[in-house]
This record gives structure tokens, sequence and C-alpha cells, in this order.
């Protein structure tokens, strides 16, 4: 399924989230498909998902409580 005409996907290819790890901890990451974000619970941060790519970045996470 795709979102717009250029194809782009709306959602995460499953075995590019078996793939990724915590940039910060090096940790597993779980999907939270509501949010469109990947969650390290070690490093309380949430990355963000935008046009079905994973935005790795520390400082584009959001902090968790």
């Amino acid at each position: 399924m795709t979102s717009d005409a250029f194809n782009t996907p709306n959602t995460v290819d499953p075995r590019l989230l078996e793939t990724l790890v915590c940039p910060v901890t090096r940790g597993r990451l779980t999907y939270d498909r509501e949010a469109q974000e990947l969650v390290s619970a070690g490093a309380k941060l949430a990355f963000p998902i935008r046009d079905g790519v994973p935005i790795m970045l520390a400082e584009e996470a959001r902090q968790l409580d």
C-alpha cells in the first residue's frame, strides 16, 4: 500500500525494523505503529518515522517520561 503518486510507503518495511538499533544505547527498538515511532526503552527516546523513513537522530527523538 502506498500513500501518494510517488509510491511513498505509509508503513515501515518490517525487515528494516529488525536491523535497526537505538543509536544511543545500541539496544532493541520497538515499533509504535499508532504513533509512527521507534521506541528505545533504554534511552527513553522515541524516534519519529516520516514518510516511511525512520529518523535515527537523537536530536530528532522525543524524550519519554
